[in-house]
C-alpha cells in the first residue's frame, strides 16, 4: 500500500443484515485528503462508514484503514482501530448532564488517558481549535446547535486521529453554521487528518470544492 494512503478498499461487498448494500466497493483516501460522500438517504453512505469504523464486518475483497486491515480485525484489536478515527455525528452524541470538559474527559477515561495534566491540556488545545475556548464549564444544553457540534469536533480530536469520518455533520444546523463546520472540517484536513464527510447537502461544494464519492445503484463511483 502507498505510504500516503490512509483508506484502500480493492473489490470490497459491504452486508447489513445479510442483505447486500454495497458491491465491488474500490477506493483509496490520502492522509489529509478532504472527500465528500454524496447519495439519496438509503444509498449506503452511513454502512460504508460503519465499515470504516469495524462496525460492520469485512468478508470479502482487501480493505485496510490507518494501516489496520478489516478483513483480519480481531474484535480485541477494534479499540485500536478506533482510536485512530475521530467520529463526528449528525446529532451530535453529546451527554447533556455535563459540561463540555467532562464530556471530552469521558472520552479520554474511555481511550486510556490517565494523566490528569496531560488530560487537561489536551482539553484546552482542542477546545482552542474549535474556537471555544471559554466554553469547557458550559452546559450542552446552553450551547447552540453550532457550538455543540464543535463539541463534537473537539471530542474527535482528542486522540488526534488520522481520520475524521463525519456522518451529515450539519444536517441539523442552519446554513450560515453548516459553512463554519465545513470551514472548520477544511482546516483540519489541512493539518494531515483526512477527511471524509457524508452529506446530502450539495450547497457548500462550490465554496469548498473537493473530490467527491457517490454512493448509487450499489456502488461508490467518483463524482465529477
Amino acid at each position: 500500500m502507498d505510504n500516503n494512503v490512509i483508506i484502500q478498499f480493492d473489490k470490497v461487498s459491504i452486508y447489513q443484515n445479510e442483505n447486500l448494500i454495497l458491491a465491488n466497493v474500490t477506493l483509496e483516501i490520502d492522509e489529509g485528503e478532504f472527500v465528500y460522500l454524496i447519495g439519496k438517504t438509503g444509498s449506503g453512505k452511513s454502512s460504508f462508514l460503519k465499515t470504516l469504523y469495524a462496525d460492520l464486518e469485512v468478508n470479502n475483497g482487501a480493505a485496510s484503514v490507518a494501516g489496520f486491515d478489516l478483513r483480519t480485525l480481531h474484535n480485541r484489536d477494534i479499540p485500536f482501530l478506533r482510536r485512530k478515527l475521530g467520529i463526528v455525528f449528525q446529532d451530535f452524541q453529546l451527554l447533556m448532564d455535563r459540561t463540555v470538559a467532562e464530556n471530552l474527559f469521558f472520552v479520554m477515561h474511555a481511550t486510556g488517558w490517565k494523566n490528569k495534566k496531560d488530560m487537561h491540556r489536551r482539553m484546552h488545545e482542542v477546545l482552542a481549535k474549535v474556537n471555544l475556548e471559554t466554553k469547557g464549564n458550559s452546559m450542552p444544553h446552553k450551547l447552540s446547535g453550532g457550538e455543540q457540534q464543535r463539541v463534537g469536533i473537539a471530542r474527535a480530536l482528542i486522540n488526534d486521529p488520522e481520520i475524521i469520518l463525519a456522518d451529515e455533520p450539519t444536517g441539523n444546523l442552519d446554513p450560515e453554521t453548516s459553512e463554519g463546520i465545513i470551514s472548520l472540517l477544511f482546516d483540519i484536513s489541512k493539518t494531515g487528518s483526512a477527511v471524509l464527510m457524508a452529506t446530502h447537502n450539495y450547497t457548500f461544494f462550490n465554496k469548498f470544492p473537493a473530490r467527491t464519492l457517490r454512493c448509487e445503484d450499489g456502488n461508490i463511483r467518483e463524482s465529477n
